[in-house]
């Protein structure tokens, strides 16, 4: 059996290459190597990952094929959204179908660097694809770890206004902040706001008494009052856990009201945002209840069904 070079052991690689280092198109076909895409392979016992995937799409598509949307962004280091297919952008009108990949056209590539396009560029190109609570928690994160300016998204969304997806982040805007830690935190302040509760405060140190500073994940400073997200890692990551002991024991002596929101609470959001309602009515707010309305039944909508809603069937 063919004595396989290492360098074509752990990673992909294209026809060409692999004839250059001396593997014959027989051997190629063989059962020592898989075929990932036209003329481009891997052996049979590595097992790709999402990088190498990358790489593979790239060997196969055209120079100046651009990752974008959600493909981009996962790219990036953002961990949502599906894996598959992978999403790329060409100029021009190039008709190409390949398997596990989705090829866009524009008639001008949006801002890019040498392997994909910005993160802003990707973020409008995700947009016109996803659910609007999709959209704010991904556009949140992007703000919370700097990996997209606002400065570049406003700069595209005014100069670019005919790109696919512009209208649809021009709906989520006035979600969007860079002061959630999480993307399950910007999904629950996203809730608070679809149902018109009281604006809180978000990741904003307070002083609960005098020395006391907390920062509380959503705070409501007129009823005193906060909400605070508790996921899986609040258990295992043991500095965190005791972290959250020290604050609730400081919420307990100082007279502060606070709602734990889990991942299992925030499965069932109008649960969640009523058990934040209740907290706040004890509290003295005398707003109005939660409002269960067109805004929140949007959350969970696609983007672009909300910003171009389609004409009722004519009966």
């Amino acid at each position: 059996m063919f004595s396989v070079p290492d360098d074509f052991r752990s990673r992909p690689f294209a026809r060409a290459e692999a004839l250059c280092g001396g593997i014959s198109r027989g051997v190629l076909q063989g059962p020592q190597f898989r075929r990932l895409y036209e003329s481009v392979y891997c052996h049979v016992d590595h097992v790709p990952t999402f990088a190498d995937r990358l790489m593979a799409a790239r060997l196969a598509l055209p120079d100046g094929a651009c990752s974008t949307g959600i493909t981009r962004l996962q790219e990036l280091g953002i961990d949502h959204g599906p894996r598959h297919p992978l999403h790329f952008v060409v100029e021009g009108d190039l008709h190409l179908v390949i398997d596990g990949i989705y090829l866009h056209r524009t008639v001008k590539l949006p801002p890019h660097g040498e392997l994909g396009v910005t993160a802003a560029a990707a973020y409008v190109a995700y947009c016109a694809e996803a659910r609007v609570l999709d959209a704010i928690k991904v556009g949140c994160e992007l703000l919370r770890l700097g990996l997209m300016d606002r400065h570049d998204l406003d700069q595209l969304l005014s100069e670019e206004r005919w790109r696919r997806g512009v209208s649809e982040v021009t709906y989520v805007l006035r979600y969007l902040t860079d002061r959630c830690r999480s993307m399950p935190e910007a999904e629950l302040l996203a809730y608070v706001v679809a149902a018109r509760l009281a604006p809180p405060q978000v990741n904003e140190e307070v002083e609960i008494a005098h020395g006391v500073r907390v920062t509380p994940d959503l705070w409501f400073s007129a009823q005193r009052a906060a909400a605070e997200y508790e996921g899986s890692h609040h258990q295992e990551d043991r500095a965190q856990y005791n972290a959250d002991i020290d604050r609730y024991g400081a919420y307990r002596r100082h007279d502060v009201a606070y709602e734990l929101i889990t991942k299992e609470r925030l499965r069932t959001p109008r649960t969640a945002v009523r058990a934040l309602h209740a907290m706040l009515v004890s509290r003295g707010y005398q707003g109005p209840p939660p409002e269960f309305g067109p805004e929140w039944d949007a959350l969970f909508t696609r983007l672009s069904e909300v910003v171009r809603p389609r004409a009722p069937r004519p009966r």
